[in-house]
């Protein structure tokens, strides 16, 4: 009796740590998805065959838990036959069709292609911090085609405002100015792409904007995606097809890009790794640990979290890359997680105003997805924040 009663508390200390430290993991899981793309495209991969290989690994990685996982809780949930579940799953429609091929457009090739092309110009660390800036960009979008309500009356209206004010001006500042270099563990050690410091100085701000471009894509991906889902309510099929979508378009582009058969071999070095990489712990891993943690904690939870991945992708391409730290990308990144912090306090008020009794004209404005990382995984974070409205 007395063991019982010691178990209690541990096992309730655990079950209140788990989600902090799958997200810490996490993180750490997504860091290594920037540190292990960059050194593959400085190794000489060409990105779209990157792009190809890593969304190929991500559909077939999602093909099994959609094919299972999402049968077993239709049965679960309908309490109906194995062959039944076939009939009740969405219907594919020619406009459904056309919506998942163009969010296997915008994510996989034009935010996949332009934030590696401008991680190329630039560096992981850099990439890492601009892409905090993706809760913001994708509030902008929302609100020009007016899925979200703006109250600037409100605190939590202000405080979006603020924060995405924020992000942009940090994103603006790390383009604009490098200042001196902030020696970091090795980062004095010039490697192989520490080296390149005068090229990638001529590229700095041409690498800015891509990587801009690559979140005004991502957050339109999260954008469409939210009305797609509500169409065809299949989380992980849906995820599976955009990855498939992206990986058949991306063939198309590589295909003309990269004409030369070695540029298409892998071999039992990064060229294998990171599409393996990015494919099975971006895709895979990272799908059932956020979904697990937004079950019990919600988006807002998951989204605090991303600063983190700036942090250790910052100590690690020092470390491993031979990166250079500069003062204007610290203050930056500050600049941008104060702003990212600011908008999903203002997001989080909405899920509390959402989860109170709400008038009948009140609609719940979208939610902003939890997610940092160019690669397959965002592909299946937005799925499970769709707009609803409140009277349903």
């Amino acid at each position: 009796m007395s063991d019982q009663i010691s178990i209690r508390p541990l096992s309730a200390m655990f079950n209140k740590a788990k989600p902090y430290f799958l997200m810490v993991c996490l993180q750490f899981g997504l860091a290594g998805t920037y540190i292990i793309s960059m050194a593959t495209l400085i190794h000489g991969m060409n990105r779209y065959v990157l792009i190809v290989y890593r969304n190929a690994i991500a559909a077939l990685v999602l093909a099994p838990f959609a094919l299972l996982l999402e049968r077993f809780v239709l049965i679960l949930k309908r309490k109906v036959s194995p062959l039944h579940t076939f009939m009740r799953r969405p219907k594919m429609t020619f406009p459904i069709f056309l919506q998942i091929m163009t969010l296997g457009f915008l994510e996989p090739i034009l935010d996949q292609g332009f934030a590696y092309l401008g991680m190329k110009f630039t560096s992981a660390s850099f990439t890492s911090a601009i892409m905090n800036a993706v809760p913001s960009v994708t509030f902008v979008v929302a609100v020009i085609l007016r899925l979200e309500h703006l109250k600037i009356k409100e605190v939590r209206g202000q405080a979006k405002i603020i924060g995405t004010i924020l992000s942009l001006s940090g994103a603006l500042l790390m383009t604009l100015y490098k200042g001196p270099v902030i020696d970091l563990i090795c980062s004095r050690k010039a490697s192989h792409h520490g080296s390149s410091g005068d090229s990638s100085d001529k590229h700095w701000i041409p690498g800015t904007l891509l990587i801009l471009v690559g979140c005004v894509a991502w957050s339109c991906f999260y954008v469409l995606q939210s009305t797609t889902i509500k169409k065809y309510p299949a989380e992980i099929s849906l995820s599976s097809l955009i990855c498939l979508a992206g990986a058949i378009q991306s063939s198309a582009i590589a295909l003309v890009v990269e004409h030369r058969p070695s540029g298409w071999a892998v071999g039992w070095d990064s060229r294998l790794f990171a599409p393996l990489y990015t494919g099975i712990v971006s895709s895979g891993i990272t799908y059932y640990v956020q979904g697990l943690v937004m079950k019990t904690r919600g988006p807002v939870f998951v989204t605090a979290f991303n600063p983190l991945c700036m942090i250790i992708v910052t100590a690690l391409g020092s470390a491993i890359l031979g990166e250079q730290i500069h003062l204007g990308s610290i203050i930056g990144g500050i600049i941008i997680a104060i702003g990212l912090y600011s908008v999903v306090w203002g997001k989080s008020k909405d899920y509390t105003a959402a989860s109170t009794p709400a008038k009948a004209d009140d609609i719940q404005e979208l939610p902003i997805s939890a997610k940092n990382c160019t690669d397959g995984s965002k592909l299946v974070i937005a799925t499970i924040n769709s707009v609803k409205q409140d009277g349903k």
